[in-house]
C-alpha cells in the first residue's frame, strides 16, 4: 500500500441518493483519507446502481491513487456531470473495483439511518462538550461583550477549545444577525452574528447551534466566538490566540 493513502474498513452502512432515487447502499466501504482531514467512502461497485452511472471523458490523475475516471450519474429527473469516478488501473490493490461519489453533487448522504452533512465523519474525530463553572470573559477593543460563570467547554479533536456561553451572559446589544451558515458533521447547521464596538463591524465572528445534532445538544442555543480573533480570558487569564484555519 502506498505510504501516502491511509485506508480502513469501514463498518457503518452507508447510503446515497440523488433526485430522489437510491444510488448506492453499502455495508462494505471503505475509508480512504484522500483528504487530510477526513475520510472519503470508496463504496464497492457491487453495491453501486452502475446502470445509473454513464462514463464521460473527463479523468484526473492522482501520484498516490493513479487516474480517476469519471461518470455522470443520473437519480430520478437529476443528472450531475462528471460527479463521480473511480481507479481501475490504481496501484494501490483496495482501490479499483470500488466508486467515489463526490459529496456536494449528491442530494443526501447517510450513515445507518441518519442523514450525514458535509463529509464523511471520521471515526477518530471526537467532540466532548462538558459544563463549566470556570470565569469566561470576551473582550473586543477594550469593551467586554461577554462575562460567564456558566459556560459549556467543547473539545474536538485537532482544533482549539471552544467555549459556548449563555445569551444572558453576551452582549447581544452589539450583536447584528447574518445570513452566514456553516455545517459540520459532527454539530450541525451554524448561524452566525458579527459584532461591532466603537464603530467598528466585525463580521461573522459569532456562531450557535440553535438545533445540533444529537450528540452535541448541550450547545443547543448557546453562542460562541472565534477565539482566533478576539480576547479570551479564562479565570483572569488572557489565553493565546491559536492559528487556525479560521484565524
Amino acid at each position: 500500500m502506498s505510504q501516502r493513502v491511509r485506508i480502513e474498513q469501514g463498518q457503518k452502512r452507508i447510503r446515497v441518493y440523488l433526485g430522489g432515487e437510491l444510488i448506492a447502499d453499502s455495508t462494505n466501504v471503505k475509508l480512504v483519507w484522500e483528504k487530510p482531514h477526513y475520510p472519503t467512502y470508496f463504496i464497492p461497485e457491487d453495491d453501486v446502481r452502475m446502470e445509473l452511472l454513464t462514463p464521460t471523458d473527463h479523468a484526473r490523475r492522482s501520484p498516490s491513487r493513479g487516474e480517476a475516471r469519471f461518470f455522470t450519474v443520473k437519480g430520478g429527473k437529476t443528472t450531475a456531470e462528471n460527479a463521480a469516478y473511480h481507479h481501475p488501473d490504481s496501484p494501490i490493490a483496495e482501490l479499483p473495483g470500488h466508486v467515489v461519489f463526490v459529496w456536494e453533487a449528491m442530494d443526501a448522504w447517510f450513515e445507518e439511518d441518519e442523514e450525514v452533512f458535509v463529509h464523511a465523519r471520521d471515526p477518530y474525530t471526537r467532540v466532548d462538550i462538558l459544563p463549566s463553572s470556570r470565569h469566561i470573559e470576551v473582550v473586543m477593543g477594550g469593551t467586554t461583550v461577554a462575562d460567564s460563570h456558566h459556560p459549556r467547554l467543547l473539545f474536538e479533536t485537532g482544533l482549539p477549545t471552544r467555549y459556548y456561553l449563555p445569551k444572558t451572559d453576551v452582549r447581544m446589544d452589539l450583536l447584528s444577525p447574518t445570513a452566514t451558515q456553516t455545517h459540520c458533521p459532527y454539530k450541525g447547521t451554524a448561524g452566525y452574528w458579527s459584532v461591532e464596538v466603537d464603530g467598528e463591524v466585525h463580521e461573522d465572528i459569532v456562531w450557535s447551534y440553535r438545533t445540533p445534532v444529537a450528540e452535541s445538544m448541550r450547545i443547543a442555543g448557546l453562542v460562541s466566538f472565534y477565539n482566533e480573533k478576539v480576547d479570551i480570558y479564562v479565570d483572569g487569564e488572557l489565553q493565546d490566540r491559536p492559528q487556525t484555519m479560521f484565524s
